[in-house]
């Protein structure tokens, strides 16, 4: 695992053996079962999540109904907002698959971020990268009917139709299970 994270980060910087070392005695590599709630609504965190393996989702619940807003899988990063304002979390973050996460905190980072700088600008930059992700899949939904949501799904995040229980991946489209239902069968039907 530690050489997928070695890989990722090669992507943006350059470590060295002791900065490698320094990640590794962190004891930040974490095996965490499907169904795990790693956050709850109303509780205070300072825990930030890195998938290496596996799948996490994000999702409020609303008149006892849950609302899927985000899925992140392998090689993404998750910092709840409760943890930079420090207040009690909105949603929920759970495992929908058994996955394998770098879990930090708040005062973790800091401390690695003052003894190694490389490691402040390389979280600056992921958090930047995530952040224009996030806005422009944020456009993407408001400006895009739940079929076009769907044929952007399968376009550019195919494995999720395999890996999320149909439930959840309505809620994240913003629909109903039936009609996903209908919505797959009437796509099938086109080509």
């Amino acid at each position: 695992m530690q050489t997928l994270l070695f890989n990722f980060l090669s992507k943006y910087v350059t470590l060295t053996e002791e900065e490698k070392n320094a990640i590794v005695s962190l004891d930040i590599f974490h095996s965490v079962k499907k169904g795990t709630i790693l956050l709850k609504e109303g509780q205070k965190s300072k825990e930030s999540y890195f998938v290496l393996k596996g799948c996490i989702r994000t999702y409020y619940e609303i008149d006892a109904e849950e609302k899927t807003t985000a899925f992140y899988t392998e090689m993404e990063a998750l910092t709840p907002p409760c943890v930079i304002s420090q207040t009690p979390s909105e949603y929920y973050v759970s495992c929908t698959e058994d996955c394998i996460l770098l879990i930090s905190n708040s005062d973790m980072e800091a401390e690695v971020n003052a003894k190694f700088p490389k490691f402040e600008s390389l979280c600056k930059k992921l958090s930047e990268e995530l952040l224009a992700k996030e806005r422009m899949d944020f456009d993407e939904f408001k400006t895009s009917s739940p079929e076009q949501r769907y044929l952007n799904l399968l376009d550019k995040r195919p494995d999720l139709i395999q890996r999320v229980p149909q439930h959840q991946l309505a809620s994240y489209l913003g629909i109903q299970p039936q009609s996903l239902s209908r919505l797959r069968a009437r796509i099938s039907e086109k080509k």
